[in-house]
């Protein structure tokens, strides 16, 4: 069963839904009240929070390691993947764009 990111007016929920129709149920019977603002079908069944985007570890992580990562989420949609580079690593759209382009090039 996928599992849906469904952000409200008030809330984010992560659920398992078996399509959009049962994952905008599931909010509505938990928060009538909520109007759906974005729904995103997750490309993998399991949800993670990067404790590096919370700048909760000193560790710096090789950007071409998050690069390959986001490709991957992304299926290789590099619009996508620069997005997801922006929100994981806080970069601008430029240096995210020159490290997607750089990884898919390198042969991701």
């Amino acid at each position: 069963m996928p599992l849906f990111e469904v952000e409200t007016n008030a809330h984010i929920i992560i659920t398992w839904a078996d399509d959009e129709t049962a994952a905008v149920s599931v909010v509505k019977d938990a928060y009538p009240q909520d109007e759906v603002i974005r729904m995103t079908k997750r490309p993998r069944d399991t949800w993670v929070i990067s404790k590096g985007a919370l700048g909760l570890t000193e560790q710096i992580e090789d950007p071409c390691t998050t690069a390959r990562d986001c490709l991957t989420k992304a299926s290789g949609d590099k619009v996508h993947a620069i997005r997801l580079y922006m929100h994981e690593t806080g970069t601008d759209l430029e240096d995210a764009r020159k490290v997607i382009e750089s990884n898919m090039l390198m042969g991701w």
